[in-house]
């Protein structure tokens, strides 16, 4: 069993650098180019569909991660699972596709859990500190609440701001929440320095 495990090791590394990064995959931990960093307000909006909660972006590319409400087969909430997260790979032509497991679990997953009627506490599987809620509004529909800048807000947007760094190792300046106010309608803007 013990000559197995190496090899596991190896291929789940290969196979989480093949999904985090840009495409290719990563043999090793080696530095990361700097290239000018871009302006995240350059970079293509996904089209806000029923359902649709928040996206992801971040260095080095335009890949886009992007959480809807969870629905079963009746419409309905799957109250074990509410969010599920998915891909717009616009390097790619734009198309959608789902998480694999390693980034569902290490890098882009959501852990949520029930806090009341129709209310759930939603955590990043790579950084927990940040609590989301999600939970329905007075109109009845749901949306993604988070603190920011000591305001409560409706999360639209984080972009994670990535300069250099190894590719297991790399080097974020910053986390952006981009959100809106739902009582003056102002979009509201605050970046955290990871600790």
């Amino acid at each position: 069993m013990m000559k197995y495990a190496g090899s596991l090791v190896v291929i789940l590394m290969v196979w989480l650098g093949s999904s985090i990064g840009n495409g290719s995959i990563a043999q090793k931990d080696e530095p990361r180019s700097r290239t000018p960093l871009s302006n995240p307000d350059t970079f293509p909006v996904p089209k806000k569909t029923p359902g649709f909660m928040f996206y992801i972006q971040r260095d080095p590319n335009t890949n886009t991660i992007c959480y809807e409400l969870n629905l079963g087969k009746e419409g309905k909430l799957e109250k074990n699972n509410p969010i599920h997260a998915f891909w717009i790979r616009y390097p790619e032509g734009g198309h959608r596709k789902d998480l694999n497991f390693i980034q569902r679990k290490f890098a882009y997953g959501i852990n949520s859990k029930s806090i009341g009627e129709d209310r759930y506490e939603l955590r990043s599987v790579a950084y927990s500190k940040l609590p989301l809620v999600l939970r329905k509004d007075s109109k009845n529909q749901y949306h993604v609440y988070v603190d920011i800048d000591k305001t409560e807000c409706i999360l639209n947007r984080i972009f994670i701001r990535i300069d250099g760094g190894t590719f297991w190792h790399p080097n974020v300046l910053y986390i952006e929440l981009r959100g809106v106010n739902p009582v003056t309608g102002k979009t509201v803007i605050q970046r955290i320095k990871p600790s």
